[in-house]
């Protein structure tokens, strides 16, 4: 495992360097078109490093507060739902994490989950009240493992980091395409400025002009990659951490079956959930740009895991659906692969009808936003509003005069 996470350490590193060259590269032709080549791209090129140096330190230190927030996300107690809590707490031992994660609730209908956070030591995990509410706790054990995976195999650092990179270049680009279309999108004002008929201005321009257009597109596509096979690999992960490949993929396919918007969700935390949170109905999204490998591609490898729960078994999996021989996993992590066993389902497993669904998702909503449950004898469940002061309740069934404290469930 020490080989899997220091493996994506370096590729992470790598990344990030490249699209840091990127970046100053973008800056450099951007200041010389703009400023002229007599200073302009050396002034370009120190702002394009300014606001990658500002941007990087806010993301390591608030990185995560920061796309908490933007989800809209609520970090809740245990007695908000006490099963996640447990599933959490279950998969953080099996992964061996030094610290609980912090546990998030967005109150969408839409079924997804991320994980965020700086290190295993600073972590968390988001889970949508449609996800909760949708899957039982086998599915539910399979996406929490999943996310559980990410923050071992030291992802969330590097998704933060590497959204923040595709931000600054894509501001960037835009802001200067802008000004170029607004300003009149003409060349000749940059060639009249400097001697000799503007020749090296005007190649300058050019090139930023070039540089403006791609470098966003190479940006996402070296980000999308990297991010597809870390998906793949917290799959390989999460069952090992389960030992039941069949309840992530029972998950998986229950949210690829969902048709409803993440509003939360926007182009650079999409990359961060299980499944694509911005993919519309009836839009199929190229395998170059989308940020996540085909969902049924990532099922049908779970599923081919008879043999066992390790990561060889993954692998095995892997290629036999690919028709690849691509080594997924580090070999140096499958020649130590111990052989796991794929354990049974758990029993007594609720069946999620529609009714029960539309039912467990209101009151986990209110519970999110304060509510509290007030059980009556009389067999009525009464739902107390935050705003709602009194110490009393009178039941409006049965007449019953009930006691109200925080935290009623």
């Amino acid at each position: 495992m020490w080989e899997l996470i220091q493996s994506n350490k370096r590729k992470s590193l790598i990344l990030f360097l490249v699209m840091g060259i990127i970046l100053l590269f973008l800056g450099y032709f951007i200041g010389g078109a703009l400023l002229g080549p007599n200073g302009g791209s050396e002034l370009g090129l120190f702002f394009a490093l300014l606001l990658w140096s500002i941007l990087s330190i806010i993301s390591y230190f608030a990185g995560s507060s920061v796309i908490l927030s933007v989800s809209k996300a609520k970090e809740v107690t245990k007695e908000v739902h006490p099963q996640l809590f447990n599933v959490v707490e279950e998969m953080k031992i099996a992964a061996a994490l030094p610290k609980m994660p912090k546990i998030f609730i967005i109150n969408e209908e839409a079924p997804n989950a991320f994980a965020t956070g700086r290190n295993p030591e600073n972590s968390a995990v988001t889970v949508t009240a449609g996800l909760l509410s949708k899957l039982n706790r086998d599915e539910l054990q399979g996406v929490i493992a999943h996310e559980i995976s990410h923050i071992k195999n030291r992802d969330i650092l590097y998704m933060t980091f590497a959204g923040v990179m595709l931000g600054s270049i894509v501001i960037i680009s835009e802001v200067f395409l802008r000004g170029m279309w607004f300003g009149g999108g003409s060349l000749n004002r940059y060639k009249n400025r400097s001697s000799g008929g503007g020749s090296v201005q005007g190649v300058i321009t050019i090139v930023a002009l070039i540089l403006a257009i791609l470098a966003p597109v190479l940006a996402r596509l070296l980000y999308f990659a990297i991010s597809r096979k870390r998906e793949y690999l917290a799959d390989a992960s999460g069952v090992r951490l389960t030992r039941y490949p069949e309840g992530l993929a029972s998950a998986l396919e229950k949210l690829a079956n969902n048709k409803l918007d993440l509003h939360a969700a926007n182009k650079v935390t999409a990359g961060m959930y299980i499944v694509n949170p911005l993919k519309k109905k009836g839009m199929k999204l190229s395998d170059l740009t989308s940020t996540h490998p085909p969902i049924s591609e990532r099922i049908r490898i779970l599923r081919n895991m008879s043999q066992g729960a390790g990561y060889s078994d993954y692998q095995n999996a892997y290629m036999k659906v690919k028709h690849k021989t691509e080594r997924l996993i580090p070999n140096s992590v499958l020649d130590t692969d111990e052989k796991i066993g794929i354990r049974t389902p758990s029993k007594g497993e609720e069946v999620i009808d529609k009714k029960n669904y539309r039912r467990i998702l209101g009151d986990l909503v209110m519970n999110v936003n304060g509510y509290s449950f007030v059980n009556c004898a009389c067999g009525l469940k009464l739902k107390i509003p935050p705003t709602y002061k009194k110490p009393e309740v009178k039941c409006p069934r049965c007449g019953r005069i009930n006691k109200v404290s925080p935290g009623n469930n």
